[in-house]
């Protein structure tokens, strides 16, 4: 079967690079993709593959083998773009002005076609059912994983596992990476509205100054990090907008201050929102000034099913060889796989897609993120082969 897949997937590359290229022209913003849909929906239609919608532009596909009940495994790609505007000078650069594929997801979805073509073609030769999802909005909050699960996307049928990949800008193409248990964080969004009291900057002590609170309020954030986190588990906290006042003789009455806090344990994480509002509720009341904290609950983390991305990583290494194989570091970047991790086993893990003497090293989400499109042969032929390869049964144990 392996030879099979890899002999498929050669033949089948030009055609799926030919797709990429076309999605990567024309990408389309979260929960916008609705161009894009359409396009996948005509490929499954022309592959024969049943499919519904979902959370209006998500696509839900049902390859069946023989003996469809015996065994269902769902294989995920996202399929928006980013608010970026694209400097690559390539014959597929996007045509659509300040939305760029600037995350990989034309590869994904690309991968993800092609190994459904593969699955299609070779059904008489594996059993079980495969789901393939074509998920909207990774990139924006709430998530396209957490409406498609509200919209039943894990059940009838309902899957035993979650496979997804990710590009790798900083992985060679030709290569591949798992890891089990904590792989990405989550990410929530913090926004902080101090008030005080504006006046002449010349009479600061008529005043109640929000810039000094907020200065102040910057530096004893950081001590849900260096004071009250558990080393084993890494957190992440940034202010990453500080705006406040006009000009050079005038303290303004307000200050707002946003940030990002990101944790891989998810414990920790909701006892952190405590500290940072009580450190930021105490300090800016002690100094005077009032304080309106908006924390905007993201994504989770993403925990990769030992038992299942320990059998994928041993899957892979028989499709692709020992030493193209490798291990995927932790990451404080966050990703909406972790919607499907909290209620299924899954496993997320990396495809490489850099060429150095290509001049392919940009990292996502810039402006001249580019892959090496000889990653989609390997892609699609490494989701077709994990998806009749793995061993369901073994979650069970």
């Amino acid at each position: 079967m392996i030879k099979r897949i890899q002999s498929l997937a050669k033949q089948y590359a030009p055609e799926f690079i030919a797709v990429r290229r076309h999605l990567h022209t024309h990408p389309e913003l979260s929960y916008q993709e609705f161009e894009t849909s359409k396009y996948i929906q005509q490929q499954l239609c022309n592959l024969g593959i049943p499919f519904e919608i979902k959370a209006t532009t998500g696509v839900v596909g049902l390859i069946r083998g023989k003996n469809p009940d015996a065994r269902i495994i769902a294989l995920r790609a996202d399929i928006d773009a980013l608010p970026i505007q694209e400097l690559n000078e390539v014959p597929y650069k996007s045509v659509n002005e300040e939305v760029m594929h600037a995350c990989g997801h034309d590869v994904h979805t690309s991968c993800l076609l092609g190994a459904a073509k593969i699955l299609s073609q070779t059904k008489e030769e594996w059993e079980g059912t495969v789901k393939l999802i074509f998920q909207p909005g990774e990139e924006k909050n709430p998530g396209g994983a957490s409406l498609l699960i509200k919209e039943g996307v894990l059940e009838d049928p309902a899957p035993a596992a979650i496979l997804g990949l990710h590009v790798h800008p900083g992985l060679e193409v030709g290569k591949l990476s798992f890891r089990g248990g904590k792989v990405m964080a989550s990410a929530d969004e913090l926004y902080f509205t101090i008030s005080g009291k504006g006046g002449h900057a010349a009479a600061p002590n008529l005043c109640i100054d929000p810039i000094l609170i907020a200065s102040h309020l910057v530096v004893a954030l950081q001590q849900v990090i260096s004071r009250r986190n558990n080393p084993q588990n890494p957190t992440v906290l940034s202010i990453t907008a500080f705006n406040g006042g006009t000009t050079t003789n005038v303290i303004p009455n307000e200050v707002k201050l946003k940030g990002t806090f990101r944790a891989l344990n998810e414990a920790w994480r909701f006892e952190a929102h405590e500290i940072i509002r009580s450190i930021a509720e105490n300090l800016v009341r002690g100094m005077g000034g009032t304080l309106d904290l908006h924390i905007d609950v993201g994504y989770p983390s993403v925990y990769n099913n030992e038992i299942l991305t320990g059998q994928a990583l041993e899957q892979a290494k028989e499709y692709w060889g020992h030493e193209r194989v490798e291990e995927t570091e932790i990451r404080m970047g966050a990703e909406d796989f972790g919607y499907y991790t909290q209620q299924i086993p899954g496993c997320f893990y990396r495809l490489g897609v850099m060429n150095k003497e290509k001049g392919i090293v940009s990292g996502v989400h810039t402006p001249t993120f580019d892959i090496d499109e000889n990653a989609i042969e390997i892609g699609m032929g490494m989701m077709a082969w994990l998806a009749v390869s793995t061993d369901l049964t073994k979650l069970k144990e």
